[in-house]
């Protein structure tokens, strides 16, 4: 079994990003972006969804945290397209629904090749520390678009720590089944005969 990895760098005047994914981890992670609760958002996205992942990101975060999140998703959809080569063999489609007390966040992904994104819900608090909640919104998405997924999500609750937490988990959990390698199949997973 082939190893599925990728390191991908990026450094513009906004952001300097280095990305190293394993697919096929433990859900180990290092992650320093400079903003506490991302931080904690990618490592629990590591945990659920079995990645190994070091992220280390030096932003502008002087100005506000949209650069560093969105460049990090951008480096991270990049990572997982590059690890996953010709996606051959996975099972590719997947949906979750993960509770978090109060929060419920579900996830419909295919690991397409052609990106879109459809997100449906609010966050009821506007900031969760040093980060903006709806970030996770665009996380999600930019993450989608260098991925090459089409993904849809929804969340609904009370309390903005659990629905974005909620997020990143089922983000995570549908990332895991839809790479999953399916013995029973050969190539690539489309009548197509690529994605």
């Amino acid at each position: 079994m082939s190893e599925r990895t990728a390191t991908v760098t990026r450094a513009t005047a906004e952001t300097t990003i280095e990305c190293t994914l394993e697919i096929d981890g433990s859900g180990t992670a290092t992650v320093e972006t400079g903003i506490g609760f991302f931080d904690h958002m990618l490592a629990s996205f590591a945990k659920h969804g079995l990645f190994d992942l070091e992220i280390d990101c030096d932003g502008d975060l002087e100005i506000d945290d949209h650069h560093t999140v969105e460049d990090v998703a951008i480096v991270l959809g990049e990572a997982i397209d590059d690890a996953l080569g010709d996606r051959a063999g996975i099972v590719r489609y997947a949906d979750r629904r993960v509770p978090l007390d109060e929060a419920v966040a579900e996830a419909v992904v295919d690991v397409s090749g052609r990106p879109r994104f459809y997100f449906d819900g609010s966050f009821s608090q506007a900031r969760i520390g040093g980060f903006t909640s709806d970030m996770a919104r665009h996380f999600a998405e930019s993450l989608a678009m260098h991925a090459g997924l089409t993904l849809h999500l929804e969340v609904d609750g009370e309390n903005a720590h659990h629905e974005v937490e909620a997020l990143f988990k089922v983000l995570a959990r549908s990332l895991d089944d839809a790479t999953r390698r399916d013995e029973r199949r050969e190539g690539t997973p489309s009548t197509k005969g690529t994605l």
